[in-house]
């Protein structure tokens, strides 16, 4: 076995896979950006705002499953190669963040995050989904769910797996997971992130962040990614 080709097959084969953004295409077939409306990031929870809870709910299954497939396929191709999954799992986080096509602008990993997890070890997703519900439910805010699991997840299954370069190199996608939620960050600072409660209590929130919900499904703001004013949820 090649080292050097295993490496660049599992990193290219995750970018590429990872970069297929279905909220994304799902948004300019129905003639818009998703990246310029409701919260202005390109994953299932904007879908949610946008397109509602079943078309969401798919998007995220979506996200999860390319991951799964990614990285199975590269334990698959390269069996005597322990870092291949873990290149691969980081790789499609990565092509889910920064797709070529959409101009190095795309979503913030959580389901990709969580499809990597999964082929990597199921208890362990299993585990850190029951944590990310909590923390979900506790703080009032999704966004602390990537961001808390992305840097326990590193550590734990290098530790686990008693290979700490796995948590070197899974620590490279926590990074640029951060960094895609500093914006959240800000914005719950400021009061107008969207809370998680949405999902059951959405004409609160639309109140709560002064925006009219007249549909039940879209909300009839942009997200100005230049000077964040307005609406930024």
């Amino acid at each position: 076995m090649n080292i050097a080709i295993a490496v660049c097959t599992c990193a290219l084969m995750g970018y590429l896979i990872g970069s297929i953004n279905l909220s994304y295409l799902l948004s300019k077939k129905k003639g818009y950006d998703i990246r310029e409306h409701g919260s202005g990031n390109a994953g299932a929870s904007n879908v949610v705002i946008l397109m509602g809870k079943k078309v969401g709910a798919v998007v995220a299954i979506a996200d999860i499953l390319k991951a799964f497939f990614v990285v199975r396929i590269a334990m698959y191709l390269y069996p005597e190669f322990p870092y291949a999954p873990v290149i691969a799992a980081t790789a499609v986080i990565l092509g889910h963040i920064f797709p070529f096509y959409m101009g190095f602008r795309g979503g913030k990993g959580l389901a990709t995050l969580g499809g990597s997890i999964l082929a990597l070890d199921y208890r362990l997703f299993l585990i850190l989904l029951l944590f990310a519900l909590f923390i979900a439910f506790v703080t009032d805010y999704i966004c602390f769910a990537p961001i808390t699991c992305s840097v326990l997840f590193p550590v734990i299954y290098g530790v686990v797996q008693k290979n700490l370069r796995f948590t070197a190199i899974l620590s490279i996608s926590t990074i640029f997971i951060l960094y895609r939620h500093i914006g959240n960050l800000k914005r719950i600072r400021s009061g107008k992130e969207l809370r998680f409660s949405f999902l059951w209590n959405r004409k609160a929130e639309a109140e709560r962040l002064g925006v009219e919900d007249d549909d039940g499904v879209n909300y009839p703001f942009s997200y100005d990614e230049k000077n964040k004013q307005g609406h930024n949820i």
